[in-house]
């Protein structure tokens, strides 16, 4: 049987648990010699494959490969780069094919979310569009939580555990000098159409006695009379109130609170800060002093706080992965799925679709939040919790993590250049 060589890419926002997903893949693929020839990484996503800026894998030491298990941040580049349809941009296919042909490659790794997994879909119907066979398989990824079949997506636990345990830490902060100083901290978290993440925050209290007091979800239309209602009762009651807010919060009409007016290159509209915009409706509306703070890139590059279920969920993936491409398989992902929760908490792999993945959208249930829409439920605590579960620390050297330090030796290119 003749050996063929596998592309590897990364896409879409990282996380922290990204590369252990590339170890799982780079890993698996090394254990499979006799089957697969040379893994290729694409520079930066997608864009590398087009452009054929292509990196081989194979001049990684085994140690660095093993190293990007505990390295936050794309290892290879990342990109937020979408494939249009073969009938708006064909030119796209056709140099896909001469990169894959040029450099041998039948299968094809994408590491992403769910643009990312249209992308690959794309990809894997090129031997029914355009006569090339491939087999492309999605790896997912992604904090907001909102890949559909899969239980969770790797990165959401990690990122759900910095904020529970941030939200917790800056709440003990504010409860120690709200009586001369702030009394409202409002902490801004990813999370443009799920709220998932806002939700993980409240893991920080035992309920909403507890910060945070109150969680606002893109789920939850955002009225300003109730919130500020909410927020007042709340410093009357514990001297102070911590908020956490996902960026996605909306009004009934649709129109997010911070609306920056520009769109991404995926086509997703832009914010500008939900946690300002909300302080400033506090200082307005009841003139308490406040604090905001938005959490951004540090809640998804946190690996020093990495949940170690998120960890092995995203190492696993990566390995099954492969696992399924030399099964034969194409347009298909690896999907984590619950065997039992609490004490009894277990998950397996299974084989999911790519159809019914990408461009899907997985929201938080209505029975996971609050009957007043600022809160979760026991339910969605019982979901979360074990997301969360279990301390993956990365070696440190100098008082800072350790993380890999790659190559990233460059595969000479065959092709003219190509134009993105």
């Amino acid at each position: 049987m003749p050996q063929h060589n596998a592309f590897y890419a990364q896409s879409g926002g990282v996380t922290a648990v990204i590369n252990a997903s590339a170890c799982g893949v780079i890993e698996a693929v090394r254990e499979h010699g006799d089957q697969i020839g040379k893994l290729y990484a694409g520079h930066n996503g997608i864009i590398g494959a087009l452009t054929e800026d292509l990196i081989d894998v194979s001049q990684e030491s085994d140690e660095n490969i093993a190293a990007l298990r505990h390295t936050p941040g794309g290892a290879f580049g990342s990109c937020r780069y979408k494939l249009k349809s073969i009938e708006d941009h064909r030119t796209q296919y056709e140099r896909l094919i001469e990169v894959f042909k040029a450099h041998d490659i039948r299968y094809f790794f994408y590491n992403g979310g769910g643009d990312s997994a249209d992308t690959c879909l794309k990809v894997s119907q090129l031997a029914e569009t355009m006569g090339y066979p491939i087999q492309a398989i999605h790896v997912p990824k992604t904090v907001d939580n909102d890949l559909p079949i899969t239980d969770n997506s790797p990165g959401f636990g990690s990122v759900a555990k910095y904020i529970a345990t941030s939200t917790r830490e800056a709440g003990l902060d504010i409860a120690s000098m709200c009586a001369t100083s702030t009394k409202v901290f409002i902490l801004e978290v990813m999370g443009r159409h799920a709220g998932w993440i806002a939700a993980a925050g409240a893991l920080a209290g035992e309920d909403a006695t507890q910060p945070p007091h109150i969680v606002v979800f893109p789920e939850v239309a955002f009225h300003r009379k109730d919130f500020m209602a909410r927020v007042d009762q709340c410093v009357k009651d514990h001297g102070y109130c911590v908020v956490v807010v996902s960026e996605g919060a909306r009004y009934e009409d649709g129109t997010f609170l911070a609306d920056a007016g520009n769109t991404d290159a995926f086509g997703h509209r832009q914010l500008g800060g939900v946690a300002p915009t909300l302080a400033g409706m506090v200082k307005q509306d009841l003139g308490y002093k406040y604090h905001w703070a938005v959490a951004d890139y540090l809640q998804r590059a946190a690996r020093h706080i990495a949940s170690k279920t998120d960890v092995e969920q995203a190492y696993a993936t990566g390995r099954a992965a492969v696992e399924m491409a030399l099964a034969g398989k194409n347009a298909v992902m690896p999907a984590i799925r619950r065997l039992g929760d609490g004490a009894d908490y277990a998950w397996d792999i299974i084989e999911a679709p790519l159809e019914q993945i990408a461009n899907h959208e997985k929201f938080m249930p209505l029975e996971f939040i609050s009957e007043d829409g600022f809160y979760i439920t026991d339910a969605c605590r019982q979901y979360l919790s074990p997301l969360i579960q279990g301390e993956d620390f990365p070696p440190f050297v100098n008082g800072l993590p350790a993380v890999a330090r790659l190559t990233l030796a460059k595969v000479e290119k065959k092709l003219t250049p190509f134009s993105i």
